[in-house]
């Protein structure tokens, strides 16, 4: 635990700063608004997630990993469905230089605490000592992380066909057809890298 003395306190620094960024204009961001919680449910959106996290969550007891229970599995799943799409959307308008610094930060926190600090200061809490799985766990999480903010940002456009919502003006808001079966194969692209994390602790137990 003392050697991460100064990691724990780095970040969590990072995350109070970008808490206050958050508080003092939070109206400015789109994941403070209505519509970005009405693109986040969208029923086959919803429907996903709750297969998803139902996945990770009740699969944990039996993945031979001591660091992955019920609680974890659960409440990163969580944070994961209502911050990913936003956080990758963020970073797709940063790289076209349409996102604001401070919201860029955000989102990284909100990325990095989502992924990976928030298992940690559980694990650190439930077992005293900060996790030796910390460093795997950053990148896997993260890696899921990704594919579920592009998941959840696929939408069929007619005329343009499969697209990812934030590469379309009025992002975040719903399509204008919200079906599921219309992006399913470029949604598997996404979705198996996840499914196989969790299928690979299961076999290793």
């Amino acid at each position: 635990m003392h050697g991460f003395g100064l990691y724990i306190a780095s970040w969590t620094t990072a995350c109070l700063v970008a808490l206050a960024l958050y508080l003092a204009r939070r109206d400015r961001y789109a994941i403070s608004q209505r519509r970005y919680w009405q693109f986040l449910t969208e029923p086959w959106k919803v429907a996903t997630f709750v297969a998803g996290a139902a996945l990770i969550t009740l699969v944990a007891p039996y993945s031979g990993d001591p660091t992955w229970d019920y609680y974890d599995g659960f409440f990163m799943s969580v944070f994961c469905y209502t911050t990913a799409p936003w956080v990758v959307g963020v970073l797709y308008q940063a790289a076209r230089g349409q996102a604001k610094p401070d919201e860029v930060y955000i989102a990284v926190c909100a990325w990095l605490f989502s992924a990976s600090w928030s298992y940690d200061i559980y694990q650190l809490w439930r077992h005293g000592y900060y996790p030796i799985t910390w460093f795997s766990n950053l990148f896997a999480s993260s890696l899921i992380y990704l594919c579920a903010g592009l998941f959840w940002n696929l939408e069929h456009v007619p005329g343009r066909g499969v697209i990812f919502s934030f590469m379309r003006a009025g992002w975040p808001s719903r399509a204008t057809q919200s079906s599921f079966w219309r992006i399913a194969l470029w949604g598997a692209v996404f979705a198996v890298p996840a499914v196989a994390a969790v299928l690979v602790f299961l076999l290793q137990d």
